[in-house]
């Protein structure tokens, strides 16, 4: 651990063992590459605490999916869906044992139990990451979405469930009557990522039997799930009506980014500018896909770590443009305000 890490350590401001902290850090550093350089922007006591709460997310990602290797294609060790359901059966047990106050001990609970110390400090109501297990399972099961409806509980399970978790870390400054509007626009900016990751992977998606893009979206522009999966196994580019579909599945993306964006100045200020990196990280793969034609098939839209370094850069100075706007400003409704609103309810961070 840093000095800086042990010194708040010493003022009881950190609750998180060093080596804990320290396999926490490497886990994200390895398996989570934009937002471990994210993080970095992030006050010191915020970003040890967000290490250990991405680094649990990601353990439950990888147990059920396998380790990502990032080039689009399916990871050799990705397991069969018996294993997958088994992993998240596990990761419930891990979960029960962090609100029973038992992580456990030995390096293997490491995650565990800093992942503990996050939400003994924060209070965080265990339906929050249980519902990202639920995703998780929707993972393994296979779940295909009929509506678009149904896709938005998913992004919800899956990414949302990130971001209000990050959000009990981080604190807001909002007064009461607009806490609602903080956990909204949270739940917005996870729901436009998850958006840009399903636009980003329909073909590695293909390539695992999954099609995450709502049947209601397909048949608008006159495919289906089986086409998709067709698409997939044997064409080298997609069709029109597959490039139409990304290509309005990414503008959805965008009203929810535009969303989110207001959501910012209702946290503090030292966590803006950090927040806003990784938004526009996002933002911009949603871009790649666009400047490839929308065709996600066979090729992965990445961002280099150069491009990753300029947007943070914009992303800083955006934030010192809009420096005097004050959180009382930003009241507006998102895209899906209602139904978001309902999942937030149900995580119980809403009466």
């Amino acid at each position: 651990m840093s000095k800086s890490a042990l010194a708040l350590r010493q003022k009881g401001e950190l609750s998180i063992a060093a080596a804990d902290l320290v396999l926490c850090q490497q886990h994200i550093a390895r398996h989570s590459k934009s937002f471990y350089l994210s993080s970095l922007l992030l006050p010191k006591h915020v970003r040890y605490e967000a290490w250990a709460l991405y680094a649990f997310c990601r353990q439950a990602d990888d147990a059920v999916d396998g380790e990502n290797p990032g080039d689009g294609t399916v990871p050799k060790q990705a397991p069969e869906q018996a294993a997958q359901l088994q992993a998240v059966a596990r990761l419930r047990e891990k979960l029960a044992a962090v609100y029973q106050k038992a992580p456990g001990e030995g390096p293997h609970h490491a995650i565990d139990r800093a992942f503990f110390a996050v939400v003994e400090r924060t209070h965080m109501p265990r339906e929050l990451p249980s519902r990202l297990l639920d995703g998780m399972e929707q993972d393994a099961i296979g779940q295909t979405y009929p509506t678009w409806e149904t896709l938005y509980s998913y992004c919800f399970n899956v990414a949302s469930t990130v971001g209000l978790m990050m959000t009990c870390v981080m604190g807001h400054i909002a007064p009461p009557e607009q806490k609602g509007e903080v956990l909204l626009r949270a739940s917005d900016l996870g729901v436009a990522m998850q958006l840009t990751n399903i636009a980003r992977d329909v073909g590695e998606d293909a390539r695992r039997g999954r099609v995450y893009l709502p049947e209601e979206l397909l048949r608008k522009h006159g495919l289906s799930s089986a086409q998709v999966l067709s698409q997939a196994a044997g064409r080298e580019s997609a069709s029109p009506s597959l490039r139409a579909v990304v290509k309005e599945l990414l503008s959805v993306a965008d009203r929810h980014y535009e969303a989110a964006e207001r959501g910012i100045f209702l946290l503090p200020t030292s966590v803006r500018w950090a927040i806003r990196s990784a938004s526009r990280v996002y933002q911009r793969i949603g871009q790649k896909v666009a400047a490839q034609g929308y065709d996600t098939l066979n090729r992965r839209a990445r961002v280099s770590l150069f491009h990753k370094l300029w947007l943070l850069s914009c992303a800083y100075v955006s934030g010192l443009i809009s420096v005097g706007k004050k959180a009382t400003d930003t009241f507006h409704t998102g895209p899906k305000d209602a139904l978001l609103s309902q999942y937030v309810k149900e995580v119980r961070l809403l009466p």
